[in-house]
């Protein structure tokens, strides 16, 4: 087989064409991975739209939740082997030696690079990656589970880590879907008191369910008076992971005197501060970027303890154009996974 089945955006804001291209071959300090599941991605619907101000390069790949195993190896590789289980994650690569890398920061280093974006991603049977930037998957932790968890879980977790809450203390989580589900047993597991808000009934039930203390409708009501009520003067951090701007409105409205609010989502236009309340409150308002790769690790640690679960539903390649459309009107519940293992 010289063939792979791939998704490909070829121009923005159509539909994805279905296509065979030849499966790469992997160059110097490269692997080749063939993908046994792929997460589906917010971001891969800004990324097929061409939303944001640096536009990918057309034609292009999406995915950046690609789980798979190393099936070959580029020269000089030694740092994975055949056989491994690994993720292809948004974060691709880095250069490894500027402040930011130094820091242990590389997921702001200006040569990063990223999977589904800037490199072709994981809407595909086989994927090229870097051998230094791949997650290393537990054993115990299938592809479908893990798929979500090395973007969404990452996302969420390193967020929560932001915002500097402490054990007891009160985190609120502004949307309860693909990534908000995730915060929520990350944060219980973490010791913290959650207070989530959404829009949906459905999935403040559910948020309940996975353990958060009391729920917020945030279209009844004053939302931010009713997590400050119910927190005794706001929470000490606050997550948006909600792509909506009036839930950023809304989330420094929530957090209390001297917390911090960390931002995920990414909803387009400009934030809307209210100045007045974050000086007067002091309050940290701070953006939170994926996670690094120690992040990375302890993020599927988590998962393999069994102590954070996605809610998965799983779909065929061939469905990813339905999937987005879904995904577009927000009838996805939890985390779409493409299946590449055929059952």
């Amino acid at each position: 087989m010289t063939k792979m089945h791939v998704a490909v955006v070829e121009h923005f804001g159509k539909p994805l064409v279905l296509q065979e291209w030849d499966i790469p071959t992997p160059g110097p300090g490269q692997i080749l991975v063939k993908t046994e599941a792929c997460g589906v991605c917010h971001t891969d619907l800004h990324a097929a739209k061409g939303d944001w101000p640096v536009k990918p390069s057309l034609p292009f790949i999406p995915g950046h939740e690609a789980i798979g195993l190393v099936v070959a190896l580029g020269a000089d590789v030694t740092i994975v082997k055949e056989g491994d289980r690994v993720g292809v994650p948004w974060l691709y690569s880095a250069c490894g030696h500027c402040e930011y890398c130094l820091s242990a920061w590389e997921t702001v280093c200006a040569d990063a690079q990223f999977g589904g974006y800037t490199k072709n991603g994981g809407f595909a049977e086989y994927i090229l990656a870097d051998p230094n930037y791949v997650a290393h998957i537990p054993a115990g932790l299938s592809a479908r589970e893990a798929a979500p968890i090395i973007c969404a879980g990452i996302t969420t977790y390193k967020g929560i880590k932001e915002t500097q809450a402490k054990p007891g203390e009160w985190i609120a989580i502004s949307g309860a879907g693909g990534l908000g589900h995730l915060a929520i047993q990350y944060a219980k597991a973490m010791g913290l008191q959650v207070c989530a808000v959404d829009i949906d009934d459905g999935k403040l039930a559910h948020a309940k369910k996975l353990g958060a203390d009391f729920v917020v409708n945030a279209k009844t009501g004053d939302p931010a008076a009713a997590v400050k009520k119910g927190t005794d003067g706001g929470a000490h951090g606050v997550l948006i992971t909600a792509p909506s701007l009036s839930a950023f409105k809304q989330g420094v409205g929530m957090t209390r005197k001297r917390g911090t609010c960390v931002l995920v989502g990414l909803p387009p236009g400009e934030f809307p501060v209210p100045l007045f309340d974050v000086v007067a409150n002091c309050i940290t308002v701070r953006g939170s970027f994926v996670g690094t790769r120690k992040d990375m690790a302890e993020t599927l640690a988590f998962a393999a303890e069994g102590k954070v679960k996605a809610d998965i539903e799983l779909q065929p390649l061939s469905a990813i154009n339905r999937v987005f459309n879904r995904l577009e009107h927000g009838d996805v519940p939890s985390r779409v996974v493409l299946d590449f293992a055929g059952g």
